[in-house]
């Protein structure tokens, strides 16, 4: 993998693909953009506003492309496919993005065939396990974002709670990237003190409240992007950043620990599956996952999550 000057390729140029582009760019993490979109001219428009902005970011190449022109990107991040609309899950979109990503996972392994791929298309969980299978590629080297938004949100609305910079905070949402995701409460820390410990201390007294405000943390978590779909049509913003964050960890070989969506063999008895857990992300993708001594409560809520995919997973043919 090329380190002075990564390529990376976004296939699907709406609000997601085009947010974590932006992102990107601020954040000088690639040197070459190449846009991919079945709309060739929103992509090739994108492009040209994006370029606009060179005299103010560090200097990159950004252009409208077919297939041919990703060839030996480092990394290929998928945001193609339908968005969720009001009322509907993630898991109701699986047939349909299944399809496109048949046809756009083959045309990545073809021209980059030493790339990593990151999949933020939803249902992502299920989608990453599909381009795994279609793209033939080692497991490290398909990622799915997972909950590394979820656990943003979980992280900014502790903060929020407790009067707290979220950067000082280390708290996870697992599982699967929607309704059964679930909170890793007993490892939540705040400066590395134990949330459950920091309770004790915090000057925003819950007393006998707290058990309902870390119900209702998690809840708004959980169910955040559906009230933003229902008010704004889309979330993009957030997943942007999230899909820079890890592209950074990839790209400048960062060895960051993540709660990417990745192949699980063997957890907790869990196998075949993809799944979010923390995970050693650097230049060949999965370093390794990090297996979690989950309390009584995490693991059933664990398992329950894995149920769940794998019987959607079963159901679309994989």
């Amino acid at each position: 993998m090329k380190q002075l000057y990564p390529k990376v390729s976004i296939i699907g140029c709406g609000n997601v693909g085009m947010r974590y582009a932006y992102s990107m760019i601020i954040k000088g993490i690639a040197r070459e953009l190449v846009l991919v979109d079945h709309n060739r001219k929103k992509a090739e428009g994108e492009a040209m506003d994006l370029s606009h902005g060179a005299p103010y970011v560090s200097p990159v190449n950004v252009y409208a492309g077919d297939y041919c022109d990703t060839a030996d990107s480092d990394l290929a991040v998928i945001t193609a496919g339908r968005g969720q609309r009001p009322g509907e899950t993630r898991i109701d979109l699986v047939k349909g993005n299944a399809e496109i990503l048949k046809n756009i996972v083959p045309q990545v392994v073809k021209y980059s065939p030493k790339a990593i791929i990151l999949v933020a298309s939803n249902p992502v969980d299920i989608l990453s396990y599909i381009t795994y299978k279609i793209s033939g590629k080692a497991s490290n080297e398909v990622i799915g974002s997972g909950t590394v938004l979820d656990s943003a949100r979980f992280r900014y609305l502790i903060g929020k709670h407790c009067n707290v910079d979220s950067r000082s905070i280390h708290a996870s949402i697992l599982g699967e990237h929607g309704d059964t995701e679930f909170p890793m409460w007993s490892k939540a820390m705040i400066g590395g003190v134990l949330f459950s410990h920091y309770c004790n201390v915090c000057q925003n007294k819950c007393g006998q409240d707290q058990k309902d405000k870390l119900e209702e943390i998690f809840t708004d978590v959980r169910d955040s992007a559906y009230e933003i779909i229902e008010k704004k049509g889309e979330t993009s913003y957030g997943i942007g950043l999230a899909l820079t964050k890890i592209s950074k960890s990839i790209l400048k070989d960062e060895n960051t620990v993540l709660p990417v969506s990745s192949l699980l063999e063997n957890y907790h008895g869990i196998s075949d599956i993809y799944l979010s857990v923390p995970a050693v992300v650097h230049r060949t993708g999965i370093r390794q996952t990090l297996e979690v001594d989950f309390n009584e409560e995490e693991l059933k809520a664990f398992l329950h999550s894995a149920e769940q995919v794998k019987k959607v997973i079963k159901e679309s043919g994989f």
